[in-house]
């Protein structure tokens, strides 16, 4: 099995979150003056970490689940990578960088849908040039994402949590996000839900300034929803939503004061 990075631009300026050892999460650093000097130091904020038999449940409900779907769509898993190695030459996945659980770096499985030369905008759209036939395909059925799962399996995600964001993102919200890495990232989530559509709604002549300005805010404020509200009940309710805009391809709508989910109307 081949896998490589993401391939993206990035500036030298651009800016990591890196993790530390427990108990602690380091975000990019801040800048103090004082007495005319001034010093940059880590951000560190403390990390709290339930072990209530909630977390416990929920740990085997991933597990139990990972391990469900992966063996029930081997037989999926294997035409996928057959149509993206016939599709274009290159590997069958990819890596992409993530922030993960407590800060840690997370290189996120996706089946490949670029070609292999790709480069640019860490965002795609629905008519993204980069992507191969078969890619469009995946990212318009989201199931790159089926490998996922193997992470969920290894622990290093959740079936639901706060969806990884990329560490230029993650930067831009470092205190915010102090709390939200306290969860395990998942493959669904609140802000997947509200967003199902991402692609579709990005502004085409510029993705990455719409993103931040306007649709990562909104996230931010969901996941830190999910945080606080978080119980086995509202995981269950997530999943099925997501199935709904996913599966059944219509749009749900999530209220953003309440977190909870319903169709939207038409």
């Amino acid at each position: 099995m081949t896998v490589r990075p993401e391939q993206q631009s990035r500036s030298e300026s651009q800016r990591h979150v890196a993790a530390l050892s427990e108990p602690s999460i380091a975000l990019p650093p801040i800048t103090a003056v004082a007495n005319g000097n001034a010093a940059t130091a880590p951000l560190v904020i403390p990390v709290t970490v339930a072990t209530s038999y909630r977390a416990v449940a929920k740990r085997a409900v991933d597990i139990v689940a990972a391990t469900v779907v992966l063996l029930a769509t081997l037989p999926l898993l294997v035409v996928i990578a057959a149509l993206v190695a016939l599709d274009s030459p290159g590997p069958l996945f990819y890596r992409c960088e993530r922030v993960g659980h407590r800060g840690g770096k997370l290189w996120m499985l996706k089946f490949r849908k670029m070609h292999e030369d790709a480069a640019g905008s860490p965002l795609t759209t629905d008519d993204d040039e980069r992507f191969t036939r078969i890619g469009a395909w995946l990212a318009r059925t989201k199931l790159d994402e089926l490998p996922q799962f193997w992470h969920v399996l290894r622990g290093d995600m959740s079936l639901v949590g706060p969806r990884p964001e990329d560490p230029e993102f993650v930067a831009e919200h470092p205190a915010e996000y102090a709390r939200i890495l306290e969860a395990k990232p998942g493959i669904i989530g609140l802000s997947q839900v509200a967003f199902a559509a991402e692609s579709s709604v990005l502004d085409e002549e510029d993705p990455l300034s719409h993103y931040v300005s306007t649709i990562l805010p909104q996230k931010v404020r969901l996941d830190q929803m999910y945080i606080e509200q978080w119980r086995l009940r509202l995981d269950a309710s997530i999943f099925m939503w997501s199935a709904v805009a996913v599966l059944l391809r219509r749009d749900v709508a999530v209220d953003r004061g309440t977190g909870g989910m319903r169709l939207r109307r038409r």
